[in-house]
């Protein structure tokens, strides 16, 4: 699984989410937490929550992804909505896939490692308008790092 988010304009992003079967590319804009929801969202998935939900805002279309964890499987469907106060039913499927929740974690890590690395913190801000994530992207690896010692004692 891959993930990328290419800052594309002030106060938007484009974010690619790709497996081996299919590839998808979502829209956020600044007005939501994006960044921020989607990371603590797979932080809960670690933890053991069951369902998470994080929706991505493109004025007015809205992008929600949906999470499930059973085991260490994660189920995760993205869906495209005319309107983002649309339930699930009105949404087209864009994008599923069933990962190893490991390998959410790492594909989420390594996204915002190569977004800090490509704009740096303060060059993110000035495009996204917001503070990188750097509370989230750290509490999700650290979350993920206590996992796979777990999984590995």
């Amino acid at each position: 699984m891959q993930l990328l988010w290419t800052l594309s304009g002030r106060g938007w992003a484009d974010c690619t989410i790709a497996d081996h079967q299919a590839e998808a590319e979502v829209t956020a804009s600044y007005i939501s937490t994006a960044p921020e929801d989607l990371l603590t969202a797979v932080a809960r998935l670690v933890t053991g929550e069951a369902e998470v939900r994080v929706q991505f805002e493109a004025e007015p279309t809205a992008f929600r992804w949906i999470l499930y964890r059973e085991g260490t499987d994660v189920w995760i469907r993205v869906l495209e909505l005319a309107d983002g106060s649309d339930h699930d039913n009105a949404g087209t499927e864009i994008w599923s896939s069933q990962q190893n929740i490991g390998t959410v974690a790492r594909a989420m890590v390594r996204c915002f490692d190569e977004v800090a690395r490509k704009y740096g913190e303060s060059g993110y801000r000035g495009k996204w308008g917001e503070h990188f994530p750097r509370f989230e992207l750290e509490a999700l690896r650290e979350v993920w790092h206590k996992s796979r010692s777990l999984e590995n004692s």
